[in-house]
């Protein structure tokens, strides 16, 4: 299911520089001991604090730079001791460090207590200040502000204890001699001690962004955040009521380890996470057993959609009810080892299909250790991975999610790869794909060719599918606003959802609207995070309250009907250029992809309907976002949409190329003369597919797409079979379409009732008719034009035909009807602009032939 690279490995990264130093210790060539090596923090910088005891009988710390792969000795203890916390400011000067008492009591901490607290100079190696000396266990952090600015003039640590409360140490530094940096006044640190939070059950520092997130407890159960900021001031700017079970966490207990995040090791109750991403989302993620039921019960609220989602899965005989929770993208992973494997979808959360639910050997992480012995490190800038720590071996993985894996659940269900996979998981998969993968263009034509091949009927369309999430995709990172006024899956649009993709064998699920989060102090008027978090929850109830915010392009159907049928207005002209920018994008793509090929041969011609339909879109999905999100702004708006559909149009020539190269289809399908082969009727049948999925979604096609349809259908479909297709408008009949197939094909029989039965079919055939060299084109041709003539002609103007106009050429007094009607015309002729100026043929003489000739053969004197 995923992707593990490990960042970090002890063995590999850190033992062998260990014991070269305790080879230089000792004084031998190779030092041949046992080195117990403990990961104990992870800095904002990435760099990783450890410790080991050394062969002198020391303990010593050292850091791990992940930059520059070199690991550097911080400080040695000159007795051995147990390391249960430490953090190194940023300026590297100070070390603080948390050491606890061993099991065995040999070694004992003066003065004596469960747990000292110290603060020690390194940089020169200097002055050692005793912070705390309790009996319960402590957690050290230095604060690390975001900014370059290296300042040595202070630094600021907290200090968070298993009795419930946090304190903060402001320390002052001192510049000696030049080059040494010393703690200010160390005896008067303690009065520099400022209680920031207290009573607390449960509590996590997130490095990566300074927040410190904790539980407190009074009415109800409430989840606070303290923010950081760059100058060191701190505020509470957030305040969430959580529905916990009574006594969820019983004691607070750190674990050994630190890592990332500041875990609290419950083991008998709940299990807490939360996660944030930059663009303004939060997770809140906590697990609970369910009363009296083998099952596991786990929550995750979703600040920014303002609702929370409860599931619950049944166990059966697993002990271990503590899952992992671990972000990747915007998706919250929740596994139990042995048992399932969820991607929960954070964004597009109304239905359960659109998250991925595996169990049993499906189930599986890949990770080496059980979730339970697994610490996840997440940082905000990681859009598509996670880090997780292996706490047993100390090694650091970075998770993505596995193309390969995904792609094999796509493929499932076939006859070649019969399984177990449902609709709804092949549905959560795609999406997975596309959001995460969709950018890389291997992975595109991966699910392309699977399309293609792909013949088993599902309770969804999956072209549809394909098409909106991958214009999701473009924009999802934009603003969280946008998963609800884009649609991202035809799901949405059904009017009745199928029971196999709104339920999941052995997964209920219940949903709460309204978390009521309250922001405070400054977050109001923040930049960044909490900006971008409150707009999305007050937006998400400004969604919730309109009908339908969800933009739906069949809402542009009708002003396109009236548009393409309308005389020219300035109206046109500005949807004739928001054309016109799509399909300069489109090609600019497509020079830069593949300059040299030209594989499919769209967006060839001027094919007006769909360059209005292309234009109409842009201008109606702009129309809809600055209505409904003023807060983006028109520029970047409108770049947006016309990417959004420049996409489109580039998916679908995608779609066609693939299939295109795979059925090694030629430029013979140009030609209407010639018979279809297997590979051109797959292409052909693909195409009609295509026409279905975005005619379901009132979406434009490529410019010239009707027309290789209309070429393909009349290669692949008996004549007759051809022109139902046209009736029931599975085939337009474009001008270039018809030009081609009056003009290659040849004036055999069936040929002929072809050509006949799409003219008939024509609205407006006349510019058609003369590319037909055959008696009915003519007679067609001379109707047309005799009934112009006569129906401009004075009816009341009499006739009476003189001796001087029955002597000139062409006018033959045997047939009085047909000179009487040559007479008219000339007469007409004479007085009325030609209809007809593109054919210059047509006069009083053609027609007098004509009708000659077609008397004949209704007579049957003469052949066609």
């Amino acid at each position: 299911m995923f992707k593990l690279q490990p960042k970090l490995d002890l063995s590999r990264d850190v033992e062998a520089d260990i014991l070269r130093k305790e080879a230089a210790v000792c004084r031998v060539k190779e030092y041949c001991g046992k080195v117990e090596i403990f990961i104990v923090n992870i800095e904002r910088d990435g760099g990783i604090l450890y410790s080991w005891k050394g062969s002198t009988g020391t303990t010593r710390v050292g850091k791990y730079d992940s930059v520059s792969k070199q690991n550097k000795l911080l400080y040695t203890f000159d007795k051995q001791v147990c390391v249960s916390s430490c953090s190194l400011n940023k300026e590297e000067t100070l070390l603080a460090v948390s050491l606890t008492q061993t099991k065995s009591g040999e070694e004992h901490l003066k003065p004596m207590s469960k747990c000292l607290t110290l603060l020690i100079e390194i940089h020169p190696i200097n002055n050692t200040k005793v912070l705390k000396a309790v009996d319960c266990r402590v957690k050290v952090q230095f604060l690390h502000p975001g900014t370059d600015h290296r300042s040595v003039l202070e630094s600021h640590l907290l200090l968070l204890t298993e009795d419930g409360y946090v304190d903060q140490y402001h320390v002052l530094l001192t510049r000696h001699e030049g080059y040494k940096v010393l703690m200010a006044n160390p005896e008067h640190l303690s009065k520099t001690a400022e209680r920031l939070a207290e009573d607390f059950c449960w509590v996590q520092w997130d490095v990566h962004t300074q927040r410190l997130y904790y539980v407190t407890h009074m009415d109800k159960f409430l989840l606070r955040c303290v923010q950081f900021y760059d100058n060191h001031n701190c505020e509470t700017v957030l305040e969430l009521p959580l529905e916990l079970c009574v006594n969820p966490f019983s004691t607070v207990k750190f674990v050994n380890l630190g890592f990332d995040h500041f875990h609290v090791d419950r083991p008998e109750r709940v299990k807490m996470e939360v996660f944030t991403n930059r663009i303004g989302s939060m997770c809140v993620c906590y697990s609970q057993p369910s009363c009296n039921k083998p099952e596991l019960k786990y929550t995750v609220v979703l600040v920014h959609k303002d609702c929370s989602k409860t599931f619950r899965v049944a166990l059966g005989d697993v002990t271990q009810l503590h899952p992992l929770f671990m972000p990747i993208g915007y998706y919250v992973v929740v596994y139990l080892h042995a048992c399932f494997l969820h991607c929960i979808n954070t964004r597009q959360q109304e239905m359960l299909c659109h998250s991925l639910f595996l169990s049993g050997n499906d189930a599986v992480l890949g990770l080496p250790s059980k979730s339970g012995r697994l610490a996840v490190m997440h940082a905000e800038e990681e859009e598509s991975s996670t880090a997780v720590l292996d706490l047993l071996s100390g090694t650091i993985y970075g998770v993505q999610l596995n193309p390969a894996y995904l792609m094999q659940i796509l493929r499932s269900g076939t006859p070649s790869r019969p399984n177990n996979i449902t609709d709804a998981q092949r549905l959560a998969a795609l999406h997975c794909l596309l959001l995460h993968k969709g950018s890389d263009p291997n992975t595109e034509m991966e699910i392309i060719e699977w399309l293609c091949d792909d013949t088993i009927l599902a309770s969804f369309d999956q072209i549809q599918e394909f098409i909106l999430a991958s214009l999701y995709r473009i924009s999802y990172k934009r603003s969280l606003s946008l998963d609800k006024l884009l649609p991202c899956s035809c799901v949405f649009d059904k009017k009745e959802v199928p029971a196999c993709l709104t339920e999941v064998p052995g997964v209920r699920c219940t949903t709460e609207l309204h978390t009521e989060p309250v922001f405070t102090g400054k977050a109001r008027s923040l930049q960044g995070f909490w900006c971008e978090l409150q707009w999305n929850t007050e937006r998400t109830k400004y969604f919730d309250a309109d009908p339908n915010p969800r933009y739906r392009t069949s809402h542009a159907q009708a002003d396109w009907i009236k548009l393409v049928t309308a005389r020219p207005s300035s109206h046109m002209t500005h949807v004739l250029d928001n054309a016109k920018k799509v399909l300069s994008m489109v090609d600019n793509w497509h020079l830069a992809s593949t300059p040299d090929r030209k594989v499919v041969p769209l967006f060839q011609e001027e094919d007006h309907h769909q360059r209005v339909r292309i234009g109409l879109t842009v201008e109606k999905l702009r129309e809809h976002l600055n209505t409904h999100l003023p807060r983006m702004g028109k520029k970047k708006i409108d770049a947006l949409v016309v990417s959004y559909v420049a996409k489109l149009l580039e998916l679908i020539r995608r779609m066609l190329e693939s299939v295109w190269l795979k059925h090694k289809v030629g430029p013979r399908v140009l030609c209407p003369a010639q018979q279809a082969g297997s590979g051109e009727c797959a292409v052909f049948h693909f195409m009609l597919r295509i026409l279905e999925a975005t005619g379901g979604l009132c979406l434009p096609l490529p410019p010239g797409y009707h027309t290789l349809l209309g070429m393909f259908a009349v290669r692949c479909l008996p004549h007759h079979t051809f022109l139902q297709y046209v009736d029931h408008r599975f085939v337009q009949l474009t001008e270039t379409f018809v030009s081609r197939l009056m003009t290659d094909l040849d004036n055999s029989e069936a040929n002929e009732k072809l050509k006949f039965g799409v003219l008939k079919r024509l609205p407006e055939v006349k510019r058609f008719y003369h590319m037909w060299d055959h008696p009915i084109s003519s007679a067609s041709i001379s109707r047309d034009y005799v009934r112009n003539l006569l129906g401009r002609r004075n009816k009341n103007t009499g006739f009476a035909l003189t001796s001087r106009e029955r002597d000139k050429a062409g006018f033959k007094p045997d047939f009085l009807p047909l000179t009487y009607l040559a007479k008219v015309l000339s007469d007409t002729e004479e007085q009325a602009v030609n209809p007809f100026d593109e054919q210059e043929n047509v006069d009083a003489t053609f027609v007098e032939e004509t009708a000659l000739k077609q008397t004949l053969i209704l007579l049957g004197f003469e052949g066609k």
